[in-house]
């Protein structure tokens, strides 16, 4: 079967197997081969790597990874796309299509049963559900040395900004924790059907062998980044004495002080190093 990229080809087997687009599912599928060729060329995607597909949908971008993989795993929620894949999928030897929730999957175990080469995770992400896709991925460890997918435009500049920026928030340390975070290409909305609402880009996420700063504790780093964003107009210190971790004001006001912070910090100005050391310090002070 030749390449999915003709809206009336898509068009055409969905009706043939009475499938509808879902908004719920944020079901966009990409008509740009173009397109799809770039996100291959720039995932270095070669018969010695192997891909895992979160959301392969009609199977438009498996196609072209399986033409250049060593195998693909794709894994995909909606049942009624499980017939379609079956037919547009049907040449490509090296594919497997799981049905399931990507976020129900034990997917260090699928990558040991099913790979014997490095892994990557290359896919056109459903906007709905990005991030916990991605702090699954992160958070788990999953065995993978590069994370390539497609997102929300909004989003992918969230995890790549900086501090003292509008954008920069929890996500941002988060992803910036675990990995090298890059934008390579930027998507306009017109090139999926039906087109979505927002435009989208491509984003690279170089999963590091070692967080990128060192902490006491990982999960009590995440709490006070997430409690420093809690509350974005307030200080710091009312932040995390406000939010869901409640941290008493004369320790934070200590440790401000110990860092030598300004009391009036908020916790956009801090990057992920002076995270780190306030995680630490309020850490100890705590214990």
């Amino acid at each position: 079967m030749s390449r999915l990229t003709s809206p009336g080809q898509i068009k055409g087997i969905m009706k043939k197997h009475n499938v509808r687009f879902s908004k719920s599912l944020g079901q966009n599928f990409l008509i740009n081969d173009n397109i799809i060729e770039e996100i291959i060329s720039r995932s270095n995607i070669t018969k010695d790597v192997s891909v895992l597909e979160i959301g392969p949908g009609v199977g438009v971008l498996t196609q072209a990874l399986a033409e250049h993989a060593d195998k693909v795993l794709a894994v995909e929620i909606d049942n009624k796309l499980i017939p379609v894949l079956e037919e547009t999928l049907s040449e490509y030897k090296n594919v497997s299509v799981i049905h399931n929730d990507i976020l129900k999957v034990d997917i260090n175990s699928e990558i040991e049963k099913r790979f014997d080469n490095p892994v990557k995770v290359v896919a056109n992400l459903p906007y709905y559900i990005t991030t916990p896709i991605i702090m699954k991925l992160l958070e788990e460890k999953i065995n993978v040395e590069e994370i390539v997918v497609m997102v929300q435009k909004e989003v992918a500049e969230r995890m790549v900004s900086k501090s003292g920026v509008k954008a920069y928030g929890s996500l941002s340390v988060a992803v910036q924790y675990y990995c090298d975070a890059s934008i390579i290409l930027d998507v306009s909305r017109d090139n999926f059907l039906p087109p979505p609402n927002v435009d989208s880009a491509v984003i690279r996420l170089k999963v590091r062998e070692n967080p990128k700063v060192k902490v006491i504790d990982d999960d009590y780093f995440f709490k006070v980044v997430k409690g420093a964003f809690a509350l974005r107009r307030k200080t710091l210190i009312n932040s995390l004495s406000k939010s869901a971790i409640a941290i008493d004001k004369e320790i934070v006001i200590e440790v401000l002080t110990k860092l030598g912070f300004d009391l009036r910090i908020r916790g956009e100005k801090l990057n992920i190093e002076e995270f780190a050391q306030l995680a630490n310090e309020l850490y100890k002070a705590q214990n």
